[in-house]
């Protein structure tokens, strides 16, 4: 996951410079790269080319546009670009929202449909837009682009804050009944274990061809997969799921449409799966197949969890599992082995992003140094923020909050409706304009109590 999801101020300067890929680009690309062309924020196959060379390249030309994906393609990639870490919080969502909340999700999936149909009408409109950014740089100019570079930062950044919790919390649990010290060091052996698993990924960080561990895009996205039937065999063959699920708890709702929002996320990719059909008229199908068939997985992942472990679900479904099943075990590794596929190629874009704002005379050693440092610096300040901060469900609700409504609600529906100002009939003005506020309202009253639940939960560590 879900979930879900820029430039620097030197190159958005630039409106005609490259922008950079997603986090999730590189990822995706193992799945039907060839499929993906285009250059932007998750899937394309010539961003293979610039992690092998380290160097942007412009002006590929018509060679950009070889390779198309069918229908099924792109179905398939949306799907695998949505579905991730988000799953792990559904049933939890489910359970504190009650099961009146599943209307919302259902809600949120049609809306995120229809605002990747607006992203395709926008791309439509002009050719020349390639990705998210090029979209906001049409319809606000530069600072159109500099939003939507900020958000894909703030993106990556929380996305994996998130994972490393993640990690941290599957890894006891694997590992349950060990106990690691180490001298001089006050860490437990909770964060020691998360300490060594992040030394494990560092070294990927300092690759510059990535090519050599895009295998574990597909990983990842199999892990996914993997978890999802863990939960469903528990069901069949482990736990009776017999608890009643609360109607509706109103005051949760803020915190749990943020969670649904980040498991939905993903529109800043949505341009390259557009871009890359052999057919973009059928973008719009593309989207309504792909977040029924998301909005189902989730559904079902939900309710069935809920009803397995009902109060008692965690913020991550993993950690409910009774130990002593195999399926348990499978699914505690596959969740600890997720995040370590992540950093090098979720970071891989920031790498790119730094290496090409270096001097262009700079050797390509000092170069790497550079790159490998700063990325190792980023990742080690997102350790010290999980460790610090080991609270999922806070961290996942106040990003899907702050980052996924505004990328995937209120940025589309603003770009759609300036770009066709002057021609967007009256029902679609009206329907953008409640979908802004609509979003901007879930957004404000997401981030409020997300981050009030965060607080609460920080004191009460402090005080323990």
């Amino acid at each position: 996951m879900t979930g879900a999801e820029g430039e620097s101020v030197e190159r958005m300067s630039n409106p005609e410079s490259d922008s950079l890929p997603h986090p999730n680009q590189v990822e995706r690309e193992s799945v039907h790269g060839s499929q993906l062309p285009t250059e932007g924020n998750r899937n394309h196959s010539d961003f293979d080319g610039e992690l092998k060379s380290g160097v942007n390249v412009k002006d590929r030309g018509e060679n950009q546009m070889k390779s198309k994906s069918s229908f099924v393609h792109a179905v398939l990639n949306m799907i695998g670009m949505l579905i991730g870490l988000g799953q792990l919080s559904t049933p939890y969502a489910l359970e504190n929202g009650g099961w009146a909340s599943a209307f919302l999700l259902v809600g949120l999936g049609i809306i995120c449909a229809y605002t990747s149909h607006l992203l395709g009408s926008c791309l439509e409109r002009n050719p020349n837009s390639r990705n998210y950014q090029d979209i906001g740089n049409h319809a606000f100019g530069m600072k159109g682009r500099v939003i939507t570079s900020i958000f894909i930062y703030m993106e990556i950044f929380l996305a994996l804050v998130s994972y490393t919790i993640s990690l941290s919390d599957n890894l006891t649990r694997v590992f349950a009944g060990a106990h690691l010290h180490v001298p001089r060091i006050h860490l437990s052996t909770s964060e020691l274990l998360t300490v060594m698993a992040i030394l494990v990924a560092l070294p990927s960080l300092w690759l510059r061809d990535l090519s050599s561990i895009s295998f574990l895009s597909t990983a990842g996205i199999l892990m996914s997969i993997l978890i999802f039937v863990t939960v469903i065999c528990t069901a069949a063959f482990g736990v009776k799921a017999n608890h009643k699920i609360p109607a509706l708890q109103l005051h949760n709702i803020p915190l749990v449409s943020g969670l649904y929002m980040y498991s939905l996320s993903g529109h800043t990719v949505f341009p390259n799966i557009y871009k890359a059909m052999q057919d973009p008229s059928k973008f719009t199908k593309v989207s309504i197949a792909s977040f029924t068939l998301v909005t189902i997985h989730y559904s079902t992942l939900a309710f069935v969890g809920a009803k397995l472990y009902g109060p008692e679900v965690n913020s991550q479904i993993t950690l409910s599992m009774p130990r002593h099943l195999v399926v348990t075990k499978i699914a505690l590794w596959a969740t600890v082995i997720t995040p370590m596929t992540k950093y090098a190629l979720e970071l891989a874009p920031i790498a790119i992003q730094i290496e090409n704002n270096l001097p262009y005379s700079m050797n390509s050693r000092m170069r790497m140094l550079i790159r490998g440092s700063i990325g190792s610096l980023l990742l080690l300040v997102i350790l010290v923020l999980a460790l610090s901060v080991p609270y999922f469900q806070y961290i996942l609700g106040l990003t899907g909050s702050l980052v996924s409504i505004s990328v995937c609600i209120i940025l589309p529906c603003t770009f759609h409706t300036k770009i066709y100002w002057s021609q967007i009939s009256k029902p679609i003005l009206i329907l953008n304009g409640t979908l802004i506020v609509f979003g901007s309202l879930l957004s404000v009253l997401g981030v409020i109590s997300s981050s009030k639940s965060l607080i609460k939960s920080i004191e009460r560590g402090h005080s323990h």
